[in-house]
């Protein structure tokens, strides 16, 4: 099982309210899957671990599409924030924003650039 941290979203994870990510590469999931939600995986300190945020995810559907289509269509961004975890956000439940947050922290990524987007459903 692969672990997969959400450093930015642990709280969304912890609440249940976040259920598909975005990612660039990811591209050997496939549904069934199961990822270990962590904290944080890469440049831990010495002495750090690997800390689980809760039980496994199982993916549901796994896609490349580009990261503009939620700019494309005001409902699907929308939508798709909410999916995230940031439906009640004041910012970042906006596409735009969301689009401009994913780019920042995501070295080279822009809203064209092509993502996975990863289903996920709690066990």
């Amino acid at each position: 099982m692969k672990n997969m941290s959400f450093a930015l979203t642990t709280q969304q994870i912890l609440d249940g309210t976040k259920t598909v990510t975005r990612r660039l590469g990811w591209l050997q999931l496939k549904p069934g899957d199961h990822i270990r939600p962590v904290h944080k995986c890469m440049g831990l300190k010495k002495g750090e671990v690997v800390q689980a945020i809760r039980a496994p995810l199982v993916v549901v559907s796994v896609r490349q599409e580009s990261l503009g289509l939620l700019l494309q269509d005001l409902a699907y961004g929308m939508l798709e924030c909410a999916r995230e975890g940031f439906g009640d956000h004041p910012v970042y439940r906006w596409p735009q924003n969301f689009v401009d947050f994913f780019c920042s922290t995501h070295r080279g990524c822009t809203s064209t650039t092509v993502i996975t987007r990863i289903e996920f459903a709690y066990t």
